[in-house]
Order: structure tokens, then sequence, then C-alpha cells
């Protein structure tokens, strides 16, 4: 029998105030990032002292959150916010872009490079591995959501969402006998986000933790982790249901993620060709400033 994906999306709940798993994925991405940025800075990857690091942390997260939530409004459902623009708060609602994300981090990136006086794309090498982090847990997130689900399968991995189309008109109640009476096998769908969770989350975290353990070429961390995102996100789209707003944009099968992703690939290719002939940023650990604790 398939799984039936049925989480409280809810974790805590404090009378009128509640605490949602997404939000808390979102908390162990920034906290996980900054301990592997830290052990990083304490190898001497970027030669800045750790207010310094606090400092690009600060930006890398307004960077995530702000360019997150513009990328979803202006790539996803730009119609929607355009006639409720308030709309746009309600981020419990759900609704971030991994791409939008992206932009956030490479322009906080390039602020924070110029105020330290450092080459953009050492700062970015640096970031880089630390990203996958809080992608595989923002994956784990829309999985206890039940959202961004994969289209119908019959492998035995397959997993049954009661938000979609087919079953959210069903109550609480009578979706539990429907599916203990073995009725909703013919509804089963890919997991894709426990497949992003797996490719970009758990892989890419890895591969380029190992790669990065010793001094490479500038642009070849950043070149990989735009190579292996890229790849991996546009063929999980062939088995990934598109935004019910956009649906297919051509050919049955192009998604707008798979548009978005295509750059990055290419962006990917530049940077490892373009990494041969850079230079290598030695490790040097800056001590920290008088007055610094």
């Amino acid at each position: 029998m398939h799984y039936l994906v049925d989480f409280n999306p809810v974790a805590i709940a404090l009378g009128p105030v509640q605490v949602h798993w997404y939000g808390l994925m979102y908390l162990g991405g920034f906290a996980g990032a900054w301990w592997l940025g830290q052990r990083r800075l304490a190898a001497g990857r970027l030669p800045v002292t750790r207010d310094a690091f606090a400092d690009l942390a600060f930006y890398v997260m307004l960077g995530v959150i702000l360019g997150g939530r513009i990328g979803y409004v202006v790539f996803y459902n730009f119609g929607q916010y355009l006639a409720h623009p308030l709309d746009v708060f309600k981020v419990w609602d759900g609704g971030m872009s991994f791409h939008g994300g992206l932009l956030g981090v490479l322009l906080a990136g390039w602020l924070w490079s110029r105020a330290q006086k450092l080459h953009f794309f050492d700062t970015i090498d640096f970031v880089a591995p630390l990203v996958p982090i809080g992608l595989g847990l923002g994956r784990l997130g829309n999985f206890i959501n039940g959202e961004l689900w994969g289209d119908f399968t019959q492998r035995p991995w397959g997993m049954i969402f009661p938000a979609a189309p087919e079953l959210a008109e069903r109550s609480h109640a009578a979706l539990l006998a429907a599916y203990q009476a073995g009725e909703l096998e013919a509804f089963a769908r890919h997991p894709t986000q426990l497949y992003e969770f797996a490719l970009e989350g758990v892989v890419m975290f890895t591969l380029l933790v190992l790669y990065s353990r010793k001094p490479r070429p500038r642009y070849a961390v950043s070149g990989w982790f735009a190579l292996l995102y890229g790849v991996f996100r546009f063929l999980v789209e062939f088995v990934r249901v598109p935004d019910v707003q956009l649906g297919y944009l051509a050919f049955g099968w192009l998604t707008m993620g798979q548009v978005l992703s295509l750059p990055l690939v290419l962006l990917g290719l530049f940077l490892l060709w373009r990494s041969r002939h850079a230079p290598t940023l030695q490790p040097q650990v800056v001590a920290a400033a008088d007055g610094d604790n």
C-alpha cells in the first residue's frame, strides 16, 4: 500500500501563535549554514573576521527570504499578487522561489564583498557549500506540507497527497476511510520533494563539502554548485507537476523550473571553464580585531 502523506504542518501551537514545520526548516537551514560557515572560516577559507562573517550571514539571510519571496511573486504568480498585493506578506501560506532566493544571495554577497574589498566569487565559493543544507531542509518542509508533488506513478515509493486536486474536496475522515479501504492506490504520485531533498540537499552537500575541503581555483566551487543544481532540478521537473497557474510552458513538458534552471547549467559550465586559469585562494585565518569577542 502506498504511503499517505498526512502530517500536521503546525509543529507548535501556543494559543493563537502557531509555529509551522516549514518555518522551522528555514531556521534549521540558517543554523546549519552558520555552523558550517564557522568551520570553513576557522579553516581559513575566507580571509575575514568572525564579525565580518556574521554580517555576511545576515546579508545572506535577508537575500534568501526577500529574494525567495519576490522571485516567487515575479516568476510564478505575478497576476495573483498584482490583483491582491497584500498577499505578498502572507509568507505563512508558502510561496518561495529558489531562483529568486539565489538572486537575493548573489546580490547580498556582492554588496558584502564590496564592503570587505574581496573578490565577489571568493565570497560565493565560500557560501556555495552552505546552501544545500537549507535546500534539503526546505524540501522536507514542502513534503510535510504535502505540496509540490509529482505526476501519478504506481512505483512502490509513490505516495498519496491529500491536497492534490483529485482528493482535496474530501474530508479528512473520508480520506482516511478510503485510504484504509485501499481505494486511493490509483492516486499515488512521485514524492518529488524527497527526490529534491536527496539530490539538492544530501548529494549536493556531500559533493560540495568534499570538493571544497582543499583550496580550489576561483569559480570552481560556484561552478559545480550551479551545474549540479541546474541539472538536478531540470531532471526532477520531468515528473513534478507544475504550478497550476502556469502549467507547462511549451512542448507539453517544459516547466518554469526548467526554464529558470537551464541558465544555471550554462553558468556552471562557464564558471568551470573559467576556473581552469583562475587563481586559488589559499587558507588564511584572520585574527579578531581588538575589542572583538
